[in-house]
């Protein structure tokens, strides 16, 4: 008999059923592209659809755009009933890291966005939080000398926290497992998103679990769609 392992439905019609449900309650998930993949969109309508179907709430930390720039965006996409939007709480920390430049130094951002993340987790009781992203983090907190431990520690802590984690990475797939990044081993999951160049005039998004712990997943790239308010994923269609 198979171990019954609890999960968070990525809500993205097809994907789950190619990783067995979703990811494993507790997982620390990197979601990685380049610019233009829809990273933030993606992890977003993770948080929403979980509000709207289940009741769970969630926390979305940006570090990059602001609030204001994101819910718009999220609108936008039809991302905006405000019965669930109340569920899903947005952190601007961009504000901090703009104007509080004495935090700079290593590991005070490390600290700012731990004591944020607990205090909203006391006040809030989230079961899911993103974090946009973990590469403005590492560049805030100037994560160089000794990178791998302090990410190890870092997903640890996560871990420790009782709630799954998504975490936007700029890292690119085809670079996510050479020696300079760890956290591709670090993580629980590692998600790709990716553009397709079709044809010469013609580019298609794509989504791709690389690796997900504890999860009997499908490896290829499917092709990502957006519409009606709902993600979308589907067997790649011969270029």
């Amino acid at each position: 008999m198979g171990i019954n392992i609890d999960r968070v439905k990525t809500y993205i019609h097809n994907f789950d059923d190619y990783i067995q449900g979703g990811v494993p309650k507790g997982h620390v998930i990197l979601i990685s592209g380049t610019p233009g993949t829809m990273k933030s969109s993606v992890c977003y309508s993770i948080l929403y659809n979980n509000a709207k179907h289940h009741g769970i709430r969630s926390v979305y930390m940006t570090l990059e755009q602001s609030k204001e720039n994101l819910l718009q965006q999220m609108n936008l996409m039809g991302l905006n009933d405000p019965v669930v939007q109340e569920k899903v709480y947005v952190l601007d920390l961009a504000t901090i890291r703009k104007n509080v430049t004495e935090m700079m130094s290593k590991g005070s951002w490390l600290q700012v966005f731990k004591m944020y993340a607990e205090t909203v987790k006391k006040d809030q009781g989230y079961d899911i939080l993103v974090l946009d992203s973990l590469d403005v983090l590492e560049m805030a907190a100037q994560l160089n000398n000794d990178r791998r431990n302090d990410l190890f520690y870092l997903f640890m802590w996560l871990r420790n926290m009782g709630v799954t984690s998504f975490l936007i990475s700029e890292t690119s797939p085809d670079q996510m497992f050479n020696s300079r990044f760890e956290e591709g081993y670090l993580a629980d999951g590692v998600i790709a998103l990716k553009l397709q160049n079709i044809g010469e005039a013609d580019v298609q998004r794509r989504i791709r679990c690389i690796k997900l712990r504890s999860t009997n997943h499908k490896t290829g790239y499917f092709s990502l769609m957006f519409s009606d308010g709902m993600f979308r994923a589907t067997q790649v269609i011969n270029e």
